[in-house]
């Protein structure tokens, strides 16, 4: 009797450790705050775009969502967290072209598989990076600032958010096509960069207009050019750089929602039907369209393609530009 007790109590128990370990299967989710890792510094267009997508997120899903900035390793130390997370929905990531598909091609060797190992969510959008030039630099266009460095080589410094980002890519892609030399000065993050074009530290960035937009209203910095192949339509008269004298040149940026692979499907889709619906929301679609960037949801699948397309796109620019993970 005293055995069976004890053999019945023993199953309970591993039952219940057992039932705990495994992902949930989605019922009653959300039930507690969720967890949004921002894998850059803050400041930048990846952190500016979370922040406003968990806030009208939070509201759909009926709990808080922190918004944690884990920067370091160009995007890698907080892009691996969510890699090891729990697949259970209370950890996502907002990913980009540089976590999700330039730097899987950048590293030789990254401690997660940027496919197997997330579960794509939705899209969020996508947005030009605009070059931009300190306010005392004596340039008021592309080809001026082309003129400019070609005539100062090695001198005209620009900011990256961390080598083979795509802040940098934008810059090297640009050395590339013109063979002109500019010193880059690689950054832990977008914002940092920011700060010291605006301080004077630094004459050039070409970042995510995300980021960027404030501070080109304000006069602080000024627009030389958009890295789409049209126009953005908060700088209507900011030319592209393809018709400013790089014919063919395109970087858009793009910004994803992700969860660690083997999340419940019915978590996943939970997740995309209200990704979706904040999207389509007035207020947030305002927001993000004030920060530049053109809204638009996606299916999960449709995401995870898009990322594998991009990861092919990025292996051939990071080959050419000869950029290297430190």
């Amino acid at each position: 009797m005293l055995k069976t007790a004890v053999y019945t109590v023993a199953t309970l128990l591993i039952q219940g450790a057992t039932a705990y370990a495994q992902p949930t299967s989605g019922a009653g989710y959300p039930n507690r705050p969720i967890r949004l890792i921002v894998p850059l510094a803050p400041g930048g267009g990846t952190d500016t775009v979370g922040r406003l997508v968990a806030a009208r997120l939070s509201e759909g899903l009926g709990q808080q969502i922190v918004v944690d900035n884990r920067g370091g390793g160009g995007g890698v130390v907080g892009t691996d967290m969510v890699a090891k997370a729990t697949a259970d929905g209370y950890t996502l990531l907002m990913g980009s072209i540089t976590t999700n598909a330039v730097n899987p091609v950048l590293y030789k060797k990254l401690p997660y598989d940027h496919i197997r190992d997330f579960a794509a969510i939705s899209m969020i959008g996508t947005v030009p990076n605009v070059l931009v030039v300190h306010a005392s630099m004596p340039v008021k266009s592309v080809k001026e600032f082309l003129a400019h460095a070609r005539a100062n080589p090695g001198k005209i410094s620009y900011g990256s958010s961390g080598i083979g980002s795509a802040t940098h890519l934008s810059m090297a892609l640009i050395s590339s096509m013109t063979g002109i030399s500019m010193l880059h000065v690689p950054y832990k993050g977008a914002g940092a960069a920011v700060a010291d074009v605006l301080g004077g530290q630094l004459q050039a960035l070409c970042s995510s207009l995300a980021g960027l937009l404030p501070h080109i209203k304000s006069g602080r910095v000024r627009a030389l050019g958009v890295t789409t192949t049209k126009r953005n339509p908060q700088l209507p008269d900011i030319a592209t750089l393809a018709e400013s004298g790089l014919p063919g040149y395109e970087v858009t940026i793009w910004y994803g929602l992700f969860a660690p692979g083997k999340t419940p499907a019915t978590i996943i889709a939970r997740l995309n039907t209200e990704t979706a619906k904040a999207l389509n929301s007035a207020d947030l679609k305002e927001r993000l369209t004030l920060q530049g960037l053109d809204v638009g949801s996606s299916t999960a699948d449709e995401l995870t393609a898009f990322v594998k397309a991009e990861t092919v796109k990025w292996a051939k620019v990071v080959k050419e530009s000869g950029a290297q993970a430190e």
